[in-house]
């Protein structure tokens, strides 16, 4: 596998459930020199969050402002706010990654989700919200799309680092046309 890599700072985001940390862990296999900024965790760290009763709530402002004050050199930033928390001037690179919805819902099942966090959660993957606030966050030149859905990490691994490599080679996701052709808008959306 190459492991060649021309940026700096990279981003792996993505709603909850799409294997962000999976991916970064293997990232870290091939590439050590890179450090990570876990930004949950960061943010849980430096109580930049209150539990609720759907998780944590982060206060992305002042999230934000610290992160500003770290040294935003050769990391791999993983996490879903990271397009709420990092400008386009901090990085290099996004990889968003992008799972089915109905795969989705199982894995929030299986982290016992409540019935609201889960339709929350995979209405944002099915809108593309993260996608589309990633892009506007870091330019659409360095987002790209990832369909992880039945494919191994590795595999993914290996798209990764052909996007970093030739700029390009992204997926398009278009989750709401699958769930309008089953007909199933009311599973995902209260309206």
């Amino acid at each position: 596998m190459d492991t060649k890599r021309k940026y700096v700072n990279l981003v792996i985001t993505g709603n909850p459930g799409v294997g962000k940390h999976t991916i970064a862990e293997l990232f870290l296999k091939y590439d050590a020199s890179y450090q990570i900024l876990d930004i949950n965790k960061f943010a849980i760290e430096n109580d930049f969050g209150e539990r609720n009763d759907d998780g944590i709530e982060v206060d992305t402002t002042r999230l934000k402002n610290e992160i500003q004050k770290l040294n935003l050199d050769k990391l791999l930033i993983v996490g879903h706010l990271a397009p709420y928390v990092l400008d386009e001037s901090d990085i290099d690179l996004a990889i968003i990654l992008r799972r089915n919805p109905y795969t989705l819902i199982e894995i929030y099942k299986e982290r016992n989700y409540q019935d609201s966090k889960i339709k929350q959660n995979a209405g944002s993957e099915i809108l593309g919200v993260i996608a589309n606030d990633s892009i506007t966050s870091f330019g659409k030149e360095k987002s790209f799309e990832i369909d992880v859905t039945n494919k191994t990490p590795d595999g993914i691994l290996e798209k990764i680092n052909s996007i970093i490599n030739n700029q390009k080679g992204g997926d398009i996701v278009d989750w709401l046309r699958l769930v309008e052709e089953k007909n199933e808008i009311g599973k995902f959306f209260d309206y």
